[in-house]
């Protein structure tokens, strides 16, 4: 009978308290988010305050350099809204070196145009955030067989090819992923840079490095022309991929 009156409200569109649970409430549930939005939440919504922002943000937008040890949270409040900078964080470290991710095992960051595709409240790295590596491109740039996978932005500032940051740091990503995703921003976007390539001095070693790397330059070229159209109109690129792997706009 139970499993009757329930199945009715279902059909009926009433649904049962886990069916109408958001998503923040259910993220809310797990240990570490929880005490996270107990220690971090108060002080966000004074950040933002002091910014000119509205918390909570409905749409965030995650850029992430890599010699530049360096990760960007973007936000906005609606889809006619330019995107306004609302935090740099440090990254802790970096595994491999400048170029994209190719294989399994090769240690390296990605580079390129993900989104967040998985939150994991009991991660062994605190809390992290997944991105949908390897994607289009990558698929067809990368060993075919073993490409890899399971890349993270992610807390305990230790890594294998993900974006590590401070446990704190990350409390503070996650509470603005989650609170965007519960606001409907399914596909939050995580840009991977080499470099930021308004610093001179990275552009510069980037420079030299690609004099050993022909392919990665070209790779870099298209990068560039998508981190040049954000800083020009603080808005996203469309950014495609064609048959060949490569990124065109």
């Amino acid at each position: 009978m139970k499993r009757l009156v329930v199945l009715v409200m279902l059909l009926l569109g009433v649904g049962t308290l886990s069916a109408q649970q958001s998503f923040l409430d259910n993220q809310k549930m797990f240990p570490k988010v929880g005490e996270a939005y107990r220690e971090k939440e108060e002080m966000l919504k004074k950040e933002f305050a002091k910014k000119g922002l509205t918390y909570p943000a409905k749409y965030i937008f995650v850029r992430s350099f890599k010699l530049d040890s360096e990760m960007e949270i973007w936000v906005k409040n609606s889809v006619a809204d330019t995107f306004r900078l609302f935090k740099s964080y440090r990254v802790c470290t970096l595994s491999g070196k400048m170029g994209p991710k190719r294989k399994e095992g090769d240690r390296q960051v990605p580079e390129g145009f993900y989104y967040i595709n998985d939150f994991n409240p009991n991660s062994n790295y605190h809390l992290s955030l997944g991105i949908n590596y390897p994607n289009f491109s990558d698929r067809i740039l990368s060993d075919p067989k073993k490409p890899g996978g399971e890349i993270y932005i992610h807390g305990d500032c230790i890594t294998v090819g993900c974006i590590p940051l401070t446990n704190e740091f990350i409390d503070e990503v996650y509470i603005l992923a989650v609170n965007a995703k519960n606001a409907g921003q399914d596909f939050i976007p995580v840009h991977v840079f080499p470099v930021k390539f308004s610093n001179s001095r990275s552009v510069d070693y980037l420079g030299n490095f690609s004099l050993t790397d022909n392919s990665s330059q070209q790779f870099w070229v298209e990068l560039k022309t998508a981190y040049d159209y954000f800083e020009k109109h603080h808005r996203l690129p469309v950014v495609m991929v064609d048959d060949r792997g490569k990124y065109i706009m």
